[in-house]
């Protein structure tokens, strides 16, 4: 089956085109259009922005993407586009492009969980999944556990009870003067940061449940008095520790066979040097998508579609609901 697949639930405008079925697919085009430079200014999104822009970008997108793709819009199976969460007006964006073209194309459109774009990144690499499967999905806006007994089976079973980890990076980085966006900027200068000078909380770390905390983590942040560079280095650690070990408390009660890591957060390198070494020694199969695939991306939801749908070639315009996920 080949879809294109539509991705506006923040800033970045992405589309990709995909050809497969079930857990398999190729990436004939994968295009983002970021609005970092754009937010830098304000030190974060500002929704209406946001929303302006995608329009502006979007079907110019959708074009460049066909073309690269080398597919015509015939070939085309069926749309996916995120549609929750998000942004509103983002999404709104997306979804009323990928409505309007499945009707213009007569095109089945198939709509999307953002969060499950995020655990389905891990499937573009080829990876096979043995189940059950434990997935942290963390971002700007989201740090989640979710549990996949088998495929189709979303549990959700922890996550932040306030700010997510990669909000805690944009107002950590605001904080020290690091500028937009906070998470590579704190990366960055948490390379140079010397251990034990700082000493920061670890939030819920022992408390019998897979929920976050990171509201707190900030604040004792703005109370610190030592280099930038320390503060940073403590923060990073800090929130490596607490999002991995609530992962693996995860892993052992559920007994997975595989763990799996998503989102912005995702990308950040001593997160993901510390789910491995975790994951090495409890001898789990641990997923981790490129770093391309970490970040916001229209692949993702291609893939979540193609995996949480039976083929659909040759159907007509008709909207499809691949959102799952229970409590």
């Amino acid at each position: 089956m080949k879809i294109l697949a539509i991705e506006t639930s923040c800033d970045d405008t992405s589309v990709a085109v995909l050809k497969g079925g079930g857990e398999r697919a190729l990436v004939l085009a994968s295009l983002v259009a970021s609005q970092e430079k754009l937010h830098a200014r304000f030190g974060g999104v500002v929704p209406e922005v946001a929303s302006r822009r995608h329009l502006e970008t979007i079907y110019p997108l959708i074009e460049l993407a066909l073309k690269k793709g080398k597919l015509a819009v015939v070939k085309i199976d069926a749309i996916a586009v995120t549609t929750n969460p998000g942004l509103l007006g983002s999404l709104l964006v997306g979804v009323s492009a990928a409505k309007t073209l499945g009707y213009l194309w007569n095109k089945p459109v198939i709509g999307v969980n953002h969060l499950l774009g995020h655990i389905y990144a891990g499937w573009l690499g080829g990876e096979k999944v043995e189940y059950p499967l434990v997935s942290l999905v963390t971002s700007g806006g989201h740090s989640e556990i979710i549990l996949t007994k088998h495929t189709g089976e979303y549990i959700y079973v922890g996550g932040t009870r306030d700010d997510a980890a990669g909000e805690a990076f944009d107002k950590v980085a605001r904080t020290l003067g690091l500028g937009y966006p906070g998470g590579p900027a704190v990366s960055k200068i948490a390379q140079t940061g010397k251990r034990g000078k700082i000493k920061l909380p670890r939030p819920m770390i022992d408390e019998n449940n897979f929920d976050f905390s990171f509201s707190g983590l900030k604040t004792a942040v703005t109370r610190l008095n030592g280099k930038p560079a320390d503060i940073a280095y403590e923060f990073q650690e800090a929130v490596a520790e607490l999002l991995a070990s609530k992962l693996f408390a995860a892993v052992e009660k559920y007994r997975a066979k595989t763990v799996l890591i998503g989102g912005g957060v995702a990308a950040n390198r001593r997160l993901r040097d510390e789910v491995a070494g975790l994951a090495e020694k409890r001898k789990v199969k641990l997923i981790i998508p490129e770093f391309k695939y970490c970040t916001d991306n229209a692949a993702m939801i291609g893939m979540a579609a193609l995996s949480r749908t039976s083929s659909l070639k040759g159907e007509k315009y008709k909207w499809y609901n691949a959102n799952v996920v229970t409590d």
